[in-house]
């Protein structure tokens, strides 16, 4: 069987008109520019890049676990130097990141000196968020019978590098650093599967097992020693709308999972509502209800109690 002709002189020649489509595309740009009212061109990079983030992101996981996500050639001896040049790194280049989403909003001078001292601020919080993290990893191993160790747990297991990201994303929001914060937390959604907003709270010892799937909106709160299962949706039920028709922002619309609990699952628990402490959520339960403490709240009673009255507990 003869095989077709590959020679390259042979096949046709694609053409495009280049220039045309580089000022349709100049065009679309500067549309969208007038209709945001963007029309003034810095004429250089105006917002953090989530690629140098990532970047910035890999040396702060290092400072923070060398051993584990450092250097694959890092020894004990040389601990403390690689973290003081992975740190220098890191927050130098945050400083940047962080001056460019500050520029928007504030003179140039004034957006640097808020970008070092906000920086500044979450480098001195680095050790509490080192303790913090161990608390993660503690109650993974502890809650995952499968677990042969500690180091397993932080190498392997996604929802404990989610909440890495997690805990530097969330204390950067807190910051003031809202745009480095979200990039910081679709990194991680991208990587494990588990989407969590940055402005989320989170006690100590969280577990996300598994974790496929997980959703956290802006406002849940969690307490300490919750544990999340795969799938598990922390969301909004309604939406407030302003006057203009626009939806309302920071509202609070997602739940609060007190101490001790269990979402089991495929849960979804929607709306600013209690799951009280030591309460069990079942697999697959689509709960919109406050519940006391120590429920246990199966599918059946689930749809139950999202048919009853408006007032009270469900159950």
């Amino acid at each position: 069987m003869s095989l077709p002709d590959s020679n390259p002189e042979s096949e046709p020649v694609p053409h495009w008109d280049l220039t045309a489509i580089v000022q349709d595309l100049k065009a679309a740009r500067e549309q969208w520019r007038h209709r945001r009212h963007r029309d003034r061109d810095k004429g250089d990079r105006e917002f953090p890049s989530p690629d140098r983030v990532r970047d910035l992101l890999s040396l702060l996981r290092g400072a923070l676990f060398p051993l584990r996500l450092g250097p694959t050639d890092l020894q004990r001896g040389g601990e403390d130097f690689y973290v003081g040049h992975a740190l220098d790194r890191a927050l130098t280049g945050l400083v940047e990141e962080a001056r460019l989403e500050l520029a928007s909003h504030a003179a140039a001078d004034e957006a640097r000196r808020l970008a070092q001292s906000r920086i500044s601020a979450f480098a001195h919080s680095l050790p509490e968020l080192r303790a913090l993290l161990d608390t993660d990893v503690e109650a993974a191993f502890q809650g995952d019978p499968a677990a042969r160790s500690v180091d397993e747990v932080l190498l392997c297991y996604p929802g404990v590098h989610a909440l890495i990201h997690h805990r530097i994303a969330h204390r950067l929001y807190q910051l003031g650093l809202p745009l480095i914060a979200r990039i910081i937390a679709e990194l991680a959604h991208s990587e494990t599967g588990i989407d969590i907003h940055p402005g989320a709270r989170i006690g100590r010892y969280c577990f996300i097992d598994h974790g496929t799937g997980v959703v956290i909106g802006e406002t849940a709160e969690i307490g300490n020693h919750v544990r999340l299962y795969q799938a598990v949706t922390l969301g909004a039920k309604r939406f407030e709308v302003g006057e203009d028709g626009s939806l309302a922002k920071g509202q609070p619309r997602h739940p609060v999972v007190e101490d001790d609990v269990v979402i089991y699952a495929g849960a979804t628990v929607l709306g600013r509502i209690v799951i009280g402490k030591g309460s069990s959520i079942g697999g697959n339960v689509w709960l919109t209800r406050s519940v006391p403490p120590n429920s246990q709240i199966t599918q059946a009673q689930s749809q139950h109690a999202n048919r009853g009255p408006t007032d009270g507990h469900s159950a």
